[in-house]
């Protein structure tokens, strides 16, 4: 009976070292949480470019790149 219990102990403490030192997925989990921080940035900029004065600080801050980039043509 101890051998058992022995058994099951050495399987359980193998098993739960291994479960904390297992990175695998990890890249895979920081990925999708990147890409759920861009996709967030991403709406929150829409939001704000097609609600209020968005629209137009976009379109004067591309006039200005436009107009900088062709002054030094």
């Amino acid at each position: 009976m101890s051998h058992l219990i022995l058994r099951w102990y050495l399987q359980i403490t193998l098993a739960a070292r291994h479960a904390a030192t297992d990175e695998s997925g990890q890249a895979t989990t920081e990925y999708a949480l990147v890409l759920l921080g861009a996709a967030l940035v991403a709406l929150l900029v829409i939001a704000w470019a097609t609600t209020g004065d968005g629209g137009g600080k976009i379109g004067r801050l591309f006039d200005r790149v436009i107009d900088s980039v062709t002054g030094r043509l």
